[in-house]
Formats: structure tokens, C-alpha cells, sequence
């Protein structure tokens, strides 16, 4: 078979390279990154066209194969929030340019959990493409051992604001390694 049709679902979650995570010194809570408007997870959903460029022999051998395509991506955007003590109040506050005073004014005691602000939720749609070569080291057909690097690159139909103060961006541009192994029926 010298061509293949793949069906790709992907979720991830992609962060800046500005983050820094830290405690708080007024108390024993959950580290938070200053700064953080928002997570971001991408789910793409695409095709990709698979070629094979060499094969290999049936024990022994590397076989090469390039993949390229694309797809929808959806930006879902979670607000991040910050645990504040301002007085003696003890509040959770979105950290965003608008009410970034109100967080300055109060003492950052640490970052959401693990529930806290799903349910305002945002989706931005995008397209992604994508353009891969792997190369198939697997002793036997029967085995997967493989290796691919490749490009993707996502646009989104609005900006997406991840650190506050720091220029949205509406194109991201990503490189990536992946390590396969598994059985072939």
C-alpha cells in the first residue's frame, strides 16, 4: 500500500513562553502563574493524506513515510484566576487587563483549581495544517516503532490572549517529535 488516508483528533493544551510558575509566600496554596489571562486547548479534528516514500525489508529495515494535511481547530479558552486576599476578603479574580488594578491591589495567595472556570468556556474556530516524515523502524510488519517530526501551523479567526500585556497572536507556528510503538493486526 503506497497511500493511506488518516482521520486525526487532537487535544492539547498550549501555553506561553512567558509563563513562570510560583508560590505564594503569605500561604501553603496552589502555585500561580503571573500574568496568565487564559489556558488554551486546541482541538483539531482533520484528514491527512499518508505516501510511502521508501520501503523497507520485511525484517529488518527503516521505512519512510511523509504525511501531510489539515483540518478544523477550535480554541477553547478557559479564564484564568487568581486567589487574592485584598483586606480580609479572600476572592477569586480573572486576571485580565480590565480589572488588572484589582488584582495589584491585593496579595496573590495562588492560582485556580482544577474546576474553576470551565463553565465560562469560549470557543474560537480555526483551520490547522500539518506536514510530517516518519520513519518506521519496527523489526517485523507486525511491530510499530516509529519516529515522526513535523510542522503545524493553526490559524484562528480572532487573536488569542494568553498573557496579559503581551501581544495576542493569531497564527501559531509549532514543530514536533513523536515517539510510536504498538502492534499492527
Amino acid at each position: 500500500v503506497k497511500k493511506a488516508l488518516l482521520y486525526q483528533l487532537e487535544i492539547s493544551e498550549r501555553k506561553s513562553n512567558k509563563e513562570y510558575k510560583q508560590n505564594s509566600y503569605f500561604s501553603n496554596s496552589v502555585p500561580y502563574i503571573y500574568g496568565k489571562e487564559n489556558y488554551f486547548y486546541p482541538v483539531k479534528l482533520g484528514v491527512q493524506q499518508q505516501i510511502l516514500l521508501g520501503n523497507k525489508a520485511n525484517k529488518n529495515g527503516v521505512a519512510v513515510t511523509g504525511n501531510y494535511g489539515g483540518g478544523v481547530s477550535l480554541a477553547l479558552l478557559r479564564p484564568y484566576y487568581l486567589q487574592i486576599q485584598n483586606g480580609n476578603s479572600i476572592q477569586y479574580v480573572k486576571y485580565n487587563s480590565a480589572d488588572s488594578a484589582q488584582f495589584l491591589s491585593g496579595y496573590a495567595l495562588g492560582g485556580p483549581g482544577l474546576g474553576k472556570g470551565w463553565n465560562e468556556l469560549t470557543v474560537t474556530p480555526g483551520l490547522y495544517a500539518k506536514a510530517a516524515v516518519r520513519f518506521d523502524y519496527g523489526k517485523f510488519n507486525q511491530m510499530i516503532s516509529a519516529i515522526e517530526v513535523g510542522v503545524t501551523g493553526e490559524f484562528y479567526s480572532k487573536k488569542i490572549p494568553l498573557m496579559v500585556y503581551n501581544p495576542e497572536k493569531q497564527f501559531f507556528f509549532s514543530g514536533y517529535v513523536a515517539i510510536m510503538f504498538g502492534k499492527r493486526k
